[in-house]
């Protein structure tokens, strides 16, 4: 199998969707599948390993963390006819996953998309809702000729069902167990983070407004002062709304910037306690290697995450939006430590079950699956309406 993949995110880029595309071209190397991938340069090109192919690209005005490529079409399409790739998988919508797509349906190759990102629900936070009915129609239109569109939820593949798409597969995601590990704490990092409170809450994500912090936020101010005296929140992660947000935040609030790797899962492991509120999630990864932490998770009931979090065992869920539910929720985790430690390790259980390895031998037995269902087919693609 000669794999070709698009996206308009990888690393150093740090969202969900960069972080599992770095861990599936890891997985194609282990397993011998050669494989190119296109992808906007954020970085030096001499930071990309080799079977990556950074595309000279913009800031998106929107959002300046993501970039929009400029791709030259006659580059890609002799690097491509050079490579002679059995599959396409297009891992974004937009721009670089345009030119994926455009090179499949010429091409007559089998070829998947993966659904990642609710952006119908990003366009409400951006005050852009009115175009949501054209997003639709555009998803509609990019998806129809795939063999398969991979959605990492239950969650997401019942909002797709509803919207009528077709051919729709799970990939669901797993999670470094022996890196996020309960394993990982430590008393010299809750030292320098000042982590003194009976209650330590963490965030991890990006600073943005689709990921509802606001929400977080107020709930702190709405705890009851016997609540709030003994609890920290951490927020870690960076985006456009970090200054703001550090300047409405009370005190017992502390932003460490975005971390990684060990120190990333040191700062898991050493909280007592993940919140996540946000309402746009496809899958949660950040849910779930908090759970690996051996942490239990208040999260918004909506989204992904309802996947994950099952309610009374691993953590609790609360209105979508609601700060006054979430503060009901952490002020009766608060009082709970026994609960806490049970739903940490419950949760701790059911992430050794999710690994990497065998989300990705999954995927790839999808990619063999699409690849012998077009030969049956004798190479045509399929279109709907």
């Amino acid at each position: 199998m000669r794999l070709a993949l698009f996206t308009d995110t990888f690393l150093p880029q740090t969202n969900g969707v960069a972080r599992t595309l770095s861990r599936l071209t890891s997985h194609l190397h282990r397993r011998g599948i050669e494989h190119l991938l296109f992808t906007p340069k954020s970085a030096l090109e001499s930071s990309y390993p080799d079977p990556v192919r950074p595309i000279a690209s913009i800031p998106f005005f929107l959002y300046p963390e993501c970039r929009m490529a400029l791709p030259g079409m006659s580059s890609i399409q002799s690097e491509l006819s050079a490579f002679a790739p059995d599959l396409i998988h297009l891992a974004t919508p937009f721009n670089i996953g345009l030119s994926g797509l455009r090179y499949a349906r010429k091409q007559q190759l089998p070829h998947v998309a993966s659904y990642h990102t609710h952006f119908d629900r990003y366009l409400e936070y951006y005050k852009m809702r009115r175009i949501v009915p054209l997003y639709w129609k555009y998803m509609k239109w990019f998806h129809r000729s795939c063999d398969a569109v991979l959605a990492p939820s239950q969650e997401t593949l019942a909002s797709l069902r509803a919207e009528g798409f077709m051919r729709l597969r799970l990939w669901s995601r797993g999670v470094d167990c022996t890196l996020y590990s309960p394993e990982k704490r430590s008393e010299e990092l809750r030292e320098r983070y000042g982590m003194h409170a009976p209650l330590i809450m963490l965030y991890v994500g990006r600073i943005a407004p689709e990921k509802d912090i606001t929400t977080l936020l107020l709930a702190m101010q709405l705890l009851p002062e016997s609540v709030r005296s003994g609890v920290q929140l951490l927020i870690v992660g960076d985006g456009p709304l970090l200054p703001e947000l550090k300047s409405q935040a009370p005190d017992n609030v502390t932003f460490t910037g975005a971390k990684h790797g060990e120190e990333l899962a040191e700062l898991y492991a050493s909280a007592d306690l993940f919140v996540f509120p946000s309402c746009t999630e496809t899958f949660g990864n950040v849910v779930l290697e908090a759970m690996a932490s051996g942490l239990p998770v208040i999260a918004a009931d909506a989204g992904g995450t309802k996947d994950l979090v099952v309610s009374g065992i691993t953590g609790n869920l609360f209105e979508p939006r609601n700060p006054a539910a979430l503060a009901l929720q952490i002020s009766s985790m608060a009082a709970r430590h026994a609960q806490r430690t049970s739903m940490g390790r419950e949760g701790r259980r059911l992430a050794l079950g999710r690994s990497w390895e065998h989300i990705f031998d999954g995927l790839i037995q999808d990619y063999e699956e699409v690849i012998e269902s077009r030969k049956i087919k004798g190479g045509a693609a399929i279109f709907t309406a």
